[in-house]
């Protein structure tokens, strides 16, 4: 009887703990011009594509668009240079993944290696959340895209605008805030080790490749979402943070597949949905900072109309919904068993002591 109550007390402490740190909201110092110059960044494309009947390009470059989220609140040389390289990184990441479209038995190994490397440059140069996650958004989105050959410059063309207008956007934002407040210092590049710029970030690709491989095992339809849930799980700071993390994500996103059902049974045309995305956007920027899971509500319609708008309305939104709640359920598992592998002393010696004699 004792031992029963010591276990129901343990139980009860852990859910606690849980709900206590589904709860929390976190304090933010972000100002509200900077999730409007975000929403600018993703919506205007939207609305190009929209003026001239082609929303599947504008949605093209409202993915490029994502690049201003990756604006460091550094001094305005710092803030563009940084934004210049993550916006080729984001250009050459949506290619590969184009690419990979013609060839699906490459589709895994190419995500692989762009998860490895720019987990590793996100890691050398210090870059900030979202890190890598939007490159691989990208490449995964730009796998699953319907596209033919002679498109594949126009599309990366498309990207690459999106990319450069984010850059325009985020230099006249940075030009009026940095009048407004004091830049902060440029951290310094974090010291390179085997652990972080390697180990690391061959473990994350791997279990991000394995998500989409066990995806085009059980032959989902568009499984775009499977391995960047995987990622957003994985890279959590600790195992505590990956936990969380996951948590956060299945709980947000359930209750975000209810918000894209709702919103995706609307009668929308396009220009309803830009500004629906825009809106989205905004909220999103300004939500994510303060509660993770909160903002995952946004996120999931956000992340399905880049990817599905311009094919909305050719079936039912039930079985579009399903089927993202399907990817994340899969990528949030083997996100997880991803971070503990990652977060576990054992694995680390057993699997490090093998890769160090692979890179002798």
């Amino acid at each position: 009887m004792i031992r029963a109550d010591k276990r129901w007390t343990k139980v009860m402490g852990f859910l606690g703990t849980e709900l206590r740190h589904l709860v929390t909201i976190n304090p933010s110092d972000r100002p509200w011009q900077m999730p409007f110059a975000a929403a600018l960044a993703t919506g205007l494309p939207l609305l190009v594509g929209s003026w001239f009947g082609h929303l599947e390009y504008g949605l093209v470059s409202s993915l490029g668009g994502l690049v201003f989220l990756y604006m460091p609140a550094t001094a305005l040389s710092h803030r563009m240079v940084m934004l210049m390289a993550c916006a080729f990184a984001m250009t050459a990441c949506y290619t590969l993944g184009v690419m990979s479209h013609f060839v699906p038995v490459l589709m895994m190994p190419v995500l692989v290696f762009i998860a490895i490397l720019t987990t590793m440059l996100c890691r050398f140069y210090g870059v900030g959340m979202p890190g890598s996650l939007f490159f691989i958004m990208a490449a995964s989105i730009g796998a699953y895209a319907p596209t033919e050959v002679l498109q594949v410059p126009l599309m990366v063309g498309l990207i690459s605008m999106g990319a450069l207008l984010a850059c325009l956007i985020a230099f006249f934002y940075s030009v009026y805030i940095l009048r407004r407040q004091d830049p902060k210092p440029v951290p310094a590049l974090p010291q390179p080790s085997f652990e972080t710029m390697v180990f690391d970030p061959v473990v994350i690709g791997v279990f991000v490749g394995i998500s989409l491989a066990l995806a085009q095992v059980l032959d989902l339809e568009k499984a775009y979402w499977v391995p960047v849930s995987c990622l957003a799980v994985i890279q959590g700071a600790s195992l505590r943070a990956v936990w969380t993390k996951q948590i956060h994500r299945v709980v947000g996103t359930g209750i975000g597949l209810l918000l894209s059902w709702g919103l995706l049974s609307l009668p929308l045309n396009s220009w309803s949905l830009s500004v629906l995305m825009m809106v989205l956007a905004f909220i999103i920027e300004t939500a994510v900072v303060r509660h993770y899971a909160f903002a995952t509500i946004f996120i999931t319609p956000l992340a399905i109309m880049l990817a599905e708008a311009a094919t909305l309305g050719h079936g039912s939104p039930s079985v579009l919904i399903h089927a993202r709640l399907l990817d994340t359920v899969l990528g949030s598992f083997v996100g997880l068993v991803g971070g503990i592998c990652l977060h576990s002393s054992w694995f680390r010696d057993v699997v490090g002591r093998q890769m160090r004699r692979l890179g002798r």
